[in-house]
């Protein structure tokens, strides 16, 4: 049944879901013509919020460029390589392959958004070297799948900013702390039941030997070593660019940095950290400044999706937040819940939001202004409103590229390769989601 439901949706993406980056326009449009004839605003008004928000997510997009760089570069070094290959030859068939990626990668989506974004994609393709006949989409899709979990964890950006002193809902409802989220039993049953589920949805997933889609091994070879031996007679320049002490004395100065952060601000891990931690670690396993770069240069082209597709994203954002639109949709959902049902509704809203807003952070300026007041003045669970809100950001990611980017540049797969099993994902995740926040 459920490789008859994947097939379905599989057939229907492939047919009909264009590009992102088409997919970013067309809901731009979408939008633009919902915010004129739904909220007060004028057309121009329209126009010149897109155009003031349109660079609003720089900083972001270089984070996420940087999430990709440094990914890609530390798991081309030698000793990365070698870990990774280890525990990839721990699947032997094409079944195992599959679980094991969407169980790493749903583990290291606990751990960190962006390590299980890039290590998820990467470990599948180690998978595929070492499992020919493996359906290449679906390892892809396996590793996205896992993505799931990212909200519930410990980087989960919605419930670590109600928690944090000076977020915008402060001053209205105060703080939400994590002991009313993340560390409830509630969250707990939703993150530990996809991380153990998930890996036997995705094997039920796979499709008959004669169906899988498997990639050119050409494609799959391992990169060349970024590693340079020089001559005798090299320049002092060349001998600079390929020093060991200049790398390990800038990597010791990170991690000298790194352990002061945490000592400092606890298990705080954010994108920037995490970024830190790729490029200290990059630099130390490549062992030489150059051979660092030559590794960076080899996976610089995958970041062009993100530089050029997540403007518009930031635009649509501003749109959505200060024409009204976001709370509008957030209100007609509210207006029908009562406190049993509106976890519940709050999640189905927060899922229609995050088709124009997938930001976890965006999600939370957009809806808690509304979901907040609202599960105050009719006694429901703040914890649970905010959870919410972040669970229903994640469930509809499955549907949404714009988190695959990263992957889909990893892997050299377009977001309609894997999205028919993601929606399969979106439906079976939808039923773990929904329990969690009415039973528990």
């Amino acid at each position: 049944m459920v490789g008859s439901i994947t097939n379905f949706f599989s057939k229907m993406v492939e047919r009909y879901l264009p590009d992102p980056l088409v997919f970013a326009m067309i809901l731009t449009i979408l939008i633009f013509f919902l915010g004129v004839f739904i909220t007060p605003s004028s057309p121009m008004d329209m126009v010149q919020m897109w155009g003031d928000g349109f660079w609003g997510l720089l900083a972001f997009s270089m984070q996420m460029a940087l999430v990709l760089v440094t990914g890609h570069a530390l798991a081309s070094s030698p000793l990365l390589r070698k870990w990774m290959g280890k525990i990839a030859s721990l699947a032997k068939t094409p079944v195992q392959g599959v679980m094991l990626v969407t169980f790493m990668s749903a583990l290291c989506s606990i751990i960190n958004w962006g390590f299980g974004l890039v290590v998820g994609a990467l470990f599948a393709r180690e998978v595929a070297r070492r499992i020919p006949k493996v359906d290449y989409r679906l390892l892809i899709a396996s590793a996205y799948i896992g993505f799931l979990t990212w909200h519930g964890g410990l980087s989960g950006s919605v419930p670590l900013t109600a928690a944090t002193a000076g977020n915008p809902m402060e001053k209205l409802a105060g703080l939400v702390p994590i002991s009313q989220t993340l560390l409830t039993p509630f969250n707990i049953f939703i993150t530990v039941a996809l991380l153990i589920t998930l890996p036997f949805l995705t094997k039920l997933m796979m499709k008959p030997e004669n169906e899988v889609v498997a990639i050119d091994p050409e494609l799959l070879k391992e990169e060349p070593s970024t590693a340079r031996k020089l001559p005798s007679n090299a320049s002092i320049a060349e001998k600079l660019e390929e020093s060991r002490i200049l790398a390990y004395v800038i990597g010791l100065l990170g991690i000298v940095y790194i352990v002061y952060y945490f000592t400092e601000n606890g298990f705080n891990v954010n994108v920037n950290v995490v970024n830190l931690i790729f490029f200290i670690l990059g630099i130390i396993l490549h062992g030489t400044p150059m051979s660092y770069m030559r590794a960076v240069k080899g996976a610089i082209g995958g970041t062009a999706g993100i530089l050029v597709q997540f403007p518009f994203y930031a635009g649509i954002q501003v749109m959505m937040e200060q024409s009204g639109l976001g709370g509008a949709i957030t209100h007609l959902f509210i207006d029908i819940s009562n406190k049993d049902t509106f976890p519940i509704l709050t999640f189905f809203s927060s899922g229609i939001v995050n088709l124009a807003v997938p930001s976890g952070g965006g999600h939370w300026v957009v809806q808690a202004p509304f979901v907040i007041p609202a599960a105050q003045a009719m006694g429901a669970d703040l914890g649970k409103a905010t959870m919410a809100i972040a669970y229903g950001e994640a469930w509809m990611n499955m549907v949404q590229p714009f988190w695959a980017l990263p992957a889909l540049a990893i892997a050299g797969l377009k977001a309609r390769d894997i999205m028919g099993f993601c929606i399969t994902a979106l439906l079976y995740s939808g039923v773990i989601f929904l329990i969690g926040l009415y039973f528990f």
